[in-house]
Order: structure tokens, then sequence, then C-alpha cells
């Protein structure tokens, strides 16, 4: 019995679907959220064993494994320890280009954040000082992009 796959002209179809998606961040990603909305500040989680610093706040210690209840506020100044620069635009980019995703290692953290830096692009390099440029209150919903960029110092 012949497959009826043989029998078919493969054919593909280029396109985007958009999959728009609400969920809920947890109580740590909403702690850590409306810090930066009503304070402009930057929380992590501090591991009580291995004395790692989460930012953004983890429940629980990647590295050993210990739930994770303490609370640490971050500086807003940090260095980049790795970045991309991206000049192209695409619709679902949060910034019109050139613009580059930067890690940011936070003063006080032992990760990094990935986030935007907007300006200053020819200065960019691995080590360089950045601080972080928030919304203005008014502005500020609960999210991620509550700050602006982050810039070169």
């Amino acid at each position: 019995m012949p497959n009826w796959v043989d029998e078919v002209e493969p054919m593909t179809f280029k396109g985007q679907i958009a999959v728009p998606y609400t969920w809920w961040v947890g109580d740590t990603g909403s702690r850590f959220l409306e810090a930066i909305r009503d304070q402009a500040t930057f929380l992590g989680t501090r591991c009580p064993d291995c004395d790692t610093v989460y930012v953004p706040p983890r429940k629980n210690c990647g590295r050993c494994f210990t739930a994770l209840d303490q609370w640490v506020e971050i500086a807003r100044r940090g260095v980049v320890t790795a970045f991309t620069i991206v000049r192209a635009n695409h619709p679902l980019q949060p910034v019109k280009s050139p613009f580059a995703y930067a890690l940011i290692r936070l003063d006080g953290a032992s990760v990094s954040i990935l986030h935007l830096i907007t300006k200053d692009l020819a200065r960019l390099s691995i080590g360089v000082t950045v601080e972080a440029h928030f919304k203005e209150a008014s502005q500020r919903t609960g999210h991620i992009l509550d700050i602006d960029h982050f810039q070169i110092i």
C-alpha cells in the first residue's frame, strides 16, 4: 500500500505568527518588578549557603539548591559582561535600532541581567560601567521595560 506522503509535493509557507500571552511571574518575580515600578530600585535574593546573589531573584539557588528568602537591594550600576549590537529593525524589538542587548552584572550581584543600551554604542565594550535609567514613575507599570535603558558612564 503506497504511503500518501510519497504522493504529496512538500510545500512550505514562510511567515510569522504572533502569539500574545500573559503569565504570572510568581511571588518572587512580582516583588522584583514591584520594586522596579514603585521605587526604581533592584532587589535580588542571596543564598545563605554559597553567598550567590541573584538578580533577577530566584526562589532557589541554582548552584546549591538552597531555598532563598534573604532579599537584598542591589546597585543601579554594573558592568557589561557580554553584548550584541542590533542594526536591523524588527517589529517585535523593544526599541528601534541601533541598540545593544547587553548582559549586565549589577554591583552586588553574582549573575548578569539582560537589558538594553541605546546610546553611545561606539564606547560599548566588555567591562564598561553602566547605570540603569528608569522611566518616570507615572509611566512605570511593573514590567522589565520600566528600566528604560542602561547608559555607559
